[in-house]
């Protein structure tokens, strides 16, 4: 269901502010004068965690770098995508060393790892996306955040001055079903956001019912709210799967 998902700030025509949105505006409002934040951007599938970022990015004017990750095959080790994450950035920024590409970032008022890093295989359907990539190899895929750790921790000094946002989700199969450990499993989603929330800052990005209603009224003008509500029981406040869901008549 991807009719629906923005993959450019560009895409992002329609959007209606909400709660959630005004969170992360007051969020992102910190970040050019605050260097060495790190913002967890969590919400379900289907709640719009792109376009609310985007839109965020765009309304406050800020210079975001979005990290992009094109991988070449599904078919690579952590340290691979690892060492293609960092050469990607250094081929973006034009530069050839480590110090030059901290230099680089610092220059941004945060660095950005949303759709073109986890989903660049909606965009160019030559690529793997990294999403496509821990689906592929589980929980083998858990040794590149291993060395994500162990980058940040060995470059501390330099990262002190590198902002970054991550759009957030951690994928787990149940029961033939994908569920996100931050959004879908109840208090044990409350403890995963409470446990995030002490080293990092994290904004989630939900709706309630009417809000939802007006953001699917948005896309779709013609369609009323009682028939809206009607898709809320059985997808939830998710407007990216509702708008679908309409459109094909599902």
């Amino acid at each position: 269901m991807n009719g629906y998902k923005v993959k450019d700030q560009e895409e992002n025509q329609t959007f209606v502010v909400t709660r959630s949105y005004q969170n992360l505006l007051l969020t992102f409002q910190k970040l050019p004068d605050h260097g060495g934040r790190i913002v967890h951007v969590v919400g379900a599938p289907g709640t719009g965690k792109s376009t609310n970022i985007y839109s965020a990015v765009k309304e406050l004017g800020l210079n975001f770098y979005e990290a992009k990750l094109p991988l070449p095959s599904l078919d690579l080790n952590s340290q691979n995508v690892f060492n293609w994450m960092i050469e990607s950035m250094k081929k973006d920024l034009g530069v050839k060393s480590h110090e030059s590409l901290f230099d680089g970032l610092k220059k941004f008022d945060a660095v950005l790892f949303a759709d073109q890093f986890h989903d660049y295989h909606f965009i160019n359907e030559e690529c793997a996306g990294f999403s496509q990539w821990t689906d592929y190899n589980g929980f083998k895929s858990f040794n590149f955040y291993l060395m994500c750790i162990y980058g940040y921790l060995k470059h501390w000094n330099e990262f002190k001055d590198v902002n970054m946002v991550l759009q957030t989700a951690w994928r787990i199969n149940m029961g033939g079903k994908k569920k996100d450990l931050f959004t879908d499993m109840g208090c044990l989603s409350r403890l995963a956001v409470a446990l995030l929330e002490i080293p990092f800052e994290v904004v989630e990005i939900s709706y309630s019912e009417e809000e939802t209603i007006n953001i699917v009224k948005s896309h779709l003008s013609d369609t009323n709210s009682d028939e809206v509500k009607c898709y809320i029981k059985k997808y939830g406040n998710k407007p990216r799967f509702i708008c679908q869901a309409i459109k094909t008549g599902l």
